[in-house]
């Protein structure tokens, strides 16, 4: 096309645009990001695809893929993959926050001398084009690349980053989300994804981005040693790092996992052999390394959806495995599933991130010399995570950071705020966890190992680990959670999301579930508002959450939209303070009528911001 013609049918695709804002078939938001797409120069590339939208009027893709600006989440630059648009994953998106990226690093700093970046991709549908992407334009800016050239985890980039010292990292994983979607995680030069000023920072360059220089061939970067493929190095170092952190203790234990068709064999195999454990058997329908998800529920490899391991519990009850593992697309989240009791024919039932936590925590302060374990070591969670955690560390002497926003990268920073040495266990209650000093990321592997080792010292003691996690409500308390999730998309779900946390801010409901409110906790304005409209101060970090604090101390719920999709999250908690002589299953089953409760009350006061 030559560049007048080009304009002619730029020119008209504008007025089409236009006619379509006053059909009311697209909205203002997405005309004027189009409009950029056809006018600046940096975008020539899609200009062709963007035209051959509008003239065949696909408003509705067109409206989806430009409505706003895809932005940093608590877990990155992560959407739906389409080839055009601000608001989805393709070249333009994954190119301009690696070259944001770059800009910003070779800016603030790096005195040592040559620039480097880590790179690893998971199973996902381009993810290997996109990391490949990334690691030329990291070379065109004077990086040099440190590549894993196979499907690999998340913790293992977080790792690689610290193990080569490098400036920062690049991660392509969505983590759980559909097939659909695809994303870039950035980290930072300690390991962990980026944290505030550099987030904002990052994104302003990206922002700022012109023409992307996407460098030369993979292959001839490879050959210059500007691309190093250092994977099976790696491996190794990685490995041997997590297996310095097991526990001495049985091994006896058959265990069936699945990758959930993502990249966890390759991580929490090898660590499960080197730390003593023979009997694993991997579930064959879900080995295949897969970006469609095939054989898992709705093709969502969520670990956090017990609908997940309802075929993986029929097959440990064939082959008499004692416990079920399984870690996301990118592992770094463990679900689990286990039996009831010990006792041949027992029921199974999967365990929330929450109790995996609470878990994991004793099992870890428990056999923890009481050297290693002072007032001054501690504890990391967030505040959406079970305060059970709390009371435990509590019980043995060490202290808990609980007051963070949702998203591990904040884990990340109090372990480098805090001390390093003195970090025992940082929990999320999304199944994240992470122990020792390798990494600044939440880690699979290392939760299985040592969700492994308790099980395995649980056995040998003749409990399950539910009747384990029995002993601990008894002693601590029933703690129970219920998450819900209303999904809001689009232009028309942001709106609505914003009206209903707005509602929880000026009009909360004045009664859930039976208990009266005792008060909202504004983490976006800082405040506390009280039933009675008067206001007070609120100490914490800032963040879009609002926490309603019911009449009964312990009991309440967190609201929030995710950074990752277009959800708004419930986090519901209640408490019964530790009484030997309650009956337990009595509080399960009250308890669980009473989140039933609690959630309805919650889905009304939802539609009403509809």
């Amino acid at each position: 096309m030559s560049e007048i013609a080009g304009k002619l049918y730029q020119t008209g695709a504008l007025e089409q645009l236009a006619q379509a804002v006053t059909e009311g078939k697209l909205s203002s938001a997405a005309r004027q990001n189009i409009e950029k797409w056809l006018k600046e120069t940096r975008y020539r590339k899609f200009q062709a695809a963007v035209i051959e939208h509008i003239e065949q009027a696909k408003w509705k893709q067109l409206d989806d893929a430009f409505w706003t600006v895809i932005p940093f989440g608590t877990g990155g630059r992560r959407g739906r993959m389409y080839p055009i648009g601000s608001n989805t994953i393709n070249d333009r998106t994954i190119g301009e926050s690696a070259a944001g990226l770059a800009e910003y690093v070779r800016q603030t700093g790096s005195a040592k001398g040559e620039l480097s970046c880590a790179i690893a991709y998971d199973t996902r549908h381009n993810s290997r084009v996109y990391a490949e992407l990334c690691a030329r334009i990291m070379v065109a800016n004077g990086f040099r690349v440190y590549f894993l050239d196979g499907f690999r985890s998340t913790p293992e980039l977080s790792f690689l980053v610290r193990f080569k010292r490098c400036d920062c990292g690049i991660m392509v994983t969505a983590s759980h989300n559909p097939p659909s979607d695809n994303a870039v995680k950035v980290y930072w030069s300690t390991g962990g994804q980026i944290l505030p000023p550099h987030d904002q920072d990052i994104i302003d360059r990206v922002m700022e981005v012109g023409d992307i220089d996407e460098g030369v061939a993979f292959e001839r970067s490879v050959s210059d040693g500007r691309i190093l493929l250092c994977q099976a190095e790696v491996d190794t170092a990685f490995v041997n790092a997590v297996v310095t952190l097991g526990i001495k203790g049985p091994r006896d234990l058959k265990i069936l996992y699945s990758p959930l068709h993502g990249v966890g064999a390759s991580a929490v195999c090898p660590v499960l052999a080197a730390d003593g454990f023979q009997d694993v058997e991997t579930f064959a329908p879900h080995s295949e390394p897969n970006g469609d998800f095939p054989n898992v529920p709705n093709h969502v490899s969520n670990p956090e959806n017990p609908a997940v391991f309802a075929s993986m519990i029929e097959r440990a009850q064939q082959t008499r495995a004692e416990v079920v593992l399984a870690t996301d697309p990118d592992c770094d989240r463990l679900g689990v599933a286990a039996p009831l009791t010990l006792s041949p024919g027992s029921d199974w039932k999967t365990l929330t991130g929450n109790q995996i936590g609470a878990l994991l925590t004793d099992f870890v302060l428990q056999t923890t010399p009481v050297s290693q374990r002072t007032s001054k070591h501690f504890l990391v969670k967030t505040l959406v995570t079970t305060e059970m955690i709390r009371r435990i560390g509590d019980s043995y002497g060490v202290l808990t950071y609980g007051n963070l926003l949702v998203g591990f990268k904040w884990i990340g920073g109090v372990i480098d705020d805090v001390d390093p040495d003195k970090f025992l266990l940082g929990c999320e209650e999304s199944h994240g966890y992470l122990a020792g000093q390798y990494a600044r990321d939440k880690d699979g592997a290392l939760a299985a190992m040592l969700l492994s080792e308790l099980a395995a010292r649980t056995k040998s003691e003749g409990r399950s680990l539910h009747q384990q996690l029995d002993l601990l409500y008894l002693k601590y308390g029933y703690h129970a959670e219920l998450l819900h999730t209303e999904t809001m998309e689009g232009s028309a779900g942001m709106e609505q999301m914003k009206t209903l946390m707005q509602r929880f801010r000026q009009q909360p409901p004045a009664e859930l579930a039976g208990l009266k409110v005792a008060g909202v906790r504004d983490y976006l304005n800082g405040t506390i508002m009280r039933p009675d409209g008067t206001t007070e101060p609120l100490e914490g970090p800032t963040g879009n959450m609002v926490f309603v604090d019911l009449a009964d101390p312990g009991n309440g719920i967190a609201v929030r939209p995710s950074g990752t999709e277009p959800k708004v999250k419930f986090y519901m908690f209640a408490y019964v303070r530790p009484d030997p002589s309650a009956e337990l299953e009595l509080d399960k089953a009250r308890i669980a009528e009473w989140l039933d409760q609690l959630k309805s009350d919650l889905v009304k006061f939802a539609a009403k911001a509809g």
